[in-house]
């Protein structure tokens, strides 16, 4: 298949960035049953911590390469 990517996002920063979420998900989740509003928050705010980081690491080249336009194919 012509322009297919090799890693299907099994990168560094795709890895950071999963683990992270997962974890602020657990937090915010396991928080909500015990009726916890603060672990909540807290939670809510390791998944914004995810996603800064895991674009932080694909900036500095740890992510996916972009894919070519296909204009520069033609």
């Amino acid at each position: 298949m012509e322009g297919k990517r090799n890693s299907h996002g099994s990168t560094p920063a795709a890895w950071t960035l999963v683990v992270i979420v997962t974890l602020g998900v657990t937090v915010s989740t396991v928080s909500l049953v015990l009726g916890s509003w603060f672990g909540f928050w807290v939670g809510a705010a390791v998944v914004l911590l995810g996603a800064i980081v895991g674009g932080i690491m694909r900036a500095a080249g740890l992510g996916q390469k972009p894919r070519p336009s296909a204009r520069a194919n033609s």
